[in-house]
């Protein structure tokens, strides 16, 4: 019975220490969505694009990243501070 429970406390504590990120990204100019743009977590390999709508997700971000990292060409990269769900205006370069 204590290797049941040692097992499903282990459980929780691994699944905690990763997060989903999901958001939309938007042209400040004309506040339409922004297709293709690139979604990074800083400092890490993990990362996707945008959809046909502005919308990503990220699935199993570490809880220890903070910064995601987006760019789009014809608009200044921007870096900001990871919430589960974001909106992210970008403006024109």
């Amino acid at each position: 019975m204590l290797l049941l429970a040692c097992l499903f406390v282990g459980i929780g504590l691994v699944t905690a220490q990763t997060q989903t990120i999901t958001g939309v990204v938007i042209s400040e100019e004309d506040g339409q969505p922004v297709i293709g743009a690139s979604v990074l977590v800083k400092g890490t390999q993990l990362g996707t694009i945008t959809g046909v709508d502005g919308d990503f997700t990220l699935p199993n971000v570490p809880s220890s990243a903070k910064t995601l990292q987006i760019s789009y060409i014809g608009m200044q990269t921007q870096e900001v501070a990871i919430k589960p769900q974001m909106k992210i205006v970008m403006k024109s370069d």
